[in-house]
């Protein structure tokens, strides 16, 4: 069948895929492999990743529907039948959380003495200390606000705590609304640790919710408490700034940024204890319907117990402790630049430290021969060492040019203040090109060696943010190739200038020439299989979505291509499908590391081509956002990207689930002695043993 006649059927729905990506983030909370501590993790992962889906992706839906789109994308759904298909699986998925919280990992944690106190099981001596808590902390910067003319219903914050007090009633002024709004203080912890000599176990914790809930009548002086409801309402959280009338992106971002705490309401969570009418009276204060409704078994705002494994020091229940290696060219010299001129340097992040990148940027900051230094930021984190080493650099007099992403979403903040700290030390900061988000990870260095100037460049597949390095699989890659190095100026000269994009010589670059080289190697893949000889496709990224690269890949297999596809999250192709994707295999990897290696492998008679890039296979990256594609030149190199990025992942079959022709998923079988983790591997190949499957 040709692939540009293929059904609808045939496409997997955006919204839906992501949601069964959250699924498979929720399995790890009941995996046994993985330890205790870390199954409440990803509990908590699971809560950040729907907030954010609701934020974002139902709120788009909403948008679309209230104007009356009725625009199908390739798998054929409408935004009305999407956003039904999507309620319905959200709110499955969510009541399969909390059934996960109270049947499985609260009470595995009480068996190793941590516990949650609920109040009907308050001692007398937790309940005398949680009222002494109550009147000395909470109490005196809690705010009732009780409902009636002069007082109306108030503004709650995005993802913010509150609760909807039923009273009856006069208070001092006569007054009886019959309903007030308690907002919990942001600035306090939503649990609250029990001192040891009366917790009545190791770890003892109360949820603030029940310390409010214990002592919400002292609030109402006089009047009857008829009932407490904790609720929490998620906005809509996109940023509207007007990129053709905005005469200055980061004054106009900055004004917009304090209106997404009171976007259009998406979501509103309660506990399933809040009565229909108290249910029914919050939604119309937020423009929702029932469907938007969640009532759930336990507290609404689960991302707050990210900190438990924090504050509980038992190591037997998280992940053993991991130290990333030092990549073995670093190990005797300390001159990075001396290194690279010899020899082109893999970083496999976290399985390797990426102190060689933050010491790329020092040593180029203190090095006099340096003369500049160029940097892109997409996220980066709040206390960055890189960013303050090219602060440095400016104050030293080198050249810095600094391209600030402000658009990256939920970090607009932290990169609008870095860029204030840039421009104030002398730095040239500019924000991309209007339009398209600047997603592209580069640095390069000018330095002056002997009579002539010579550059050195880092490329790679993740930011440029030293935590998650720590938590992110990815590549980087440190050379001085000068055509590779030229191609990254230009790229910078684009970034920072004006003028018609060059053609470059070895990057394929959003939005001008990746999709097109992209659909290119895979129609050529598709030509070598028509004549009989081996082809074959191997690709990982973060998200398949283009339906035209999706056609090319169908068109491919259908020509006997072999395709592996590595997709952690959604996939809209579907492999299996007799005569369309017979030949197409897919499979997800979610471990104890997300995993965010973007790697292109292209057989083209054995010439083995093999590429790293920044974007994924999805329509914003090749046409709305600045990506680079990078070829992986060096032989060495490219045989250990393979070894470390793709083999491993097609081998797995602890954490890899593989994709089925109706785009539901299933863990890979495990036999008896064939147990094998990519992200385990890895870990012991950079020099670390791991007694757990992970």
């Amino acid at each position: 069948m040709s692939a540009s006649k293929l059904n609808p059927e045939y496409f997997v729905n955006r919204e839906l895929g992501i949601l069964a990506f959250n699924r498979r983030v929720l399995a790890q909370a009941e995996n046994e492999r993985v330890p205790l501590l870390e199954r409440l993790k990803f509990l908590c992962i699971f809560s950040s990743n729907m907030d954010e889906f609701f934020e974002v992706r139902v709120a788009g839906l909403k948008e679309q529907i209230k104007y009356n789109d009725q625009h199908a994308g390739a798998d054929g759904l409408s935004p009305k039948q999407i956003f039904a298909k999507v309620s319905t699986e959200a709110h499955q998925l969510i009541d399969y959380q909390y059934q996960i919280l109270n049947d499985v990992v609260l009470p595995k944690l009480a068996e190793q003495n941590i516990r949650f106190w609920r109040r009907a099981f308050w001692t007398d001596a937790q309940r005398e200390w949680i009222r002494n808590y109550f009147f000395r902390e909470l109490m005196p910067i809690l705010t009732p606000i009780g409902l009636d003319p002069s007082h109306p219903f108030p503004r709650v914050l995005n993802k913010s705590l509150n609760f909807a007090v039923e009273l009856e009633g006069k208070d001092a002024f006569g007054r009886n609304s019959g309903v007030a709004i308690v907002q919990a203080p942001r600035a306090l912890p939503r649990f609250v640790k029990l001192p040891n000599e009366i917790a009545g176990c190791d770890h003892g914790f109360v949820f603030l919710s029940s310390i409010l809930h214990a002592h919400v009548n002292e609030l109402f002086s006089g009047m009857q408490v008829k009932g407490c409801y904790q609720f929490r309402v998620t906005r809509d959280s996109d940023l509207t700034v007007d990129d053709e009338d905005a005469k200055d992106l980061r004054q106009a971002l900055q004004g917009e940024l304090s209106h997404r705490q009171y976007g259009d309401g998406v979501r509103l969570e309660v506990a399933d204890s809040c009565p229909a009418e108290m249910s029914a009276f919050l939604l119309g204060q937020f423009g929702l319907g029932q469907d938007d409704l969640y009532q759930v078994n336990g507290i609404v705002n689960l991302v707050r117990l990210m900190q438990i494994p924090d504050w509980v020091d038992r190591p037997d229940l998280k992940f053993p402790l991991y130290s990333p290696s030092t990549p073995k060219e670093f190990s005797k010299e300390t001159d990075l630049f001396k290194v690279i001129r010899k020899q082109d340097v893999l970083l496999h992040h976290p399985f390797q430290s990426f102190n060689p990148v933050i010491e790329f940027i020092q040593q180029a900051s203190e090095d006099p021969n340096v003369l500049a230094i160029k940097q892109t930021f997409y996220r980066t984190s709040a206390d960055s060492t890189l960013m303050k080493s090219l602060i440095e650099a400016a104050k030293r007099g080198k050249e810095v040019t600094v391209v600030v992403e402000l658009m990256a979403r939920f970090d607009e903040q932290a990169n609008i203040t870095w860029a204030a700290q840039l421009e104030s030390a002398g730095a040239h900061v500019v924000y991309g090109v209007v339009g398209h988000k600047t997603h592209a990870k580069m640095a390069m260095v000018v330095r002056r060696e002997e009579d002539k100037l010579r550059r050195y460049v880092h490329l790679s597949t993740g930011n440029y943010h030293q935590s998650t390095a720590r938590l992110y699989t990815d590549f980087g890659l440190l050379t001085c190739h000068e055509e590779i190095c030229e191609d990254v100026n230009d790229v910078f000269a684009q970034l920072t200038g004006l003028g018609k994009a060059s053609k470059l010589k070895h990057l394929w670059q959003s939005p001008f020439t990746l999709h097109q080289r992209l659909i290119k190697a895979i129609h050529n893949e598709t030509e070598i299989a028509k004549s009989g000889k081996k082809a074959r496709i191997i690709a990982k990224m973060n998200a398949l979505l283009d339906a035209d690269v999706i056609r090319a890949l169908y068109d491919a297999s259908s020509a006997g291509v072999e395709i592996d596809l590595i997709v952690r999250g959604v996939c809209a192709l579907k492999p299996g499908i007799p005569n369309v994707s017979e030949n197409i295999r897919v499979r997800s990897i979610v471990g104890r590391f997300l995993e965010h290696t973007r790697i292109f492998y292209f057989y083209n008679n054995q010439e083995e081509n093999l590429y790293l890039a920044s974007a994924d296979w999805m329509y914003r990256n090749f046409f709305r956002r600045i990506e680079v594609c990078f070829p992986i030149l060096d032989a060495k190199v490219k045989r250990r990207v393979i070894k470390e990025g793709l083999e491993p992942y097609l081998k797995d079959n602890i954490n890899a689930w593989e994709m089925l022709p109706d785009s539901t998923y299933k863990l890979r079988p495990t036999r008896k002695g064939t147990a094998f983790s990519a992200q385990k591997f890895l870990m012991m190949e950079h020099g670390q043993n791991l007694p757990l499957e992970i």
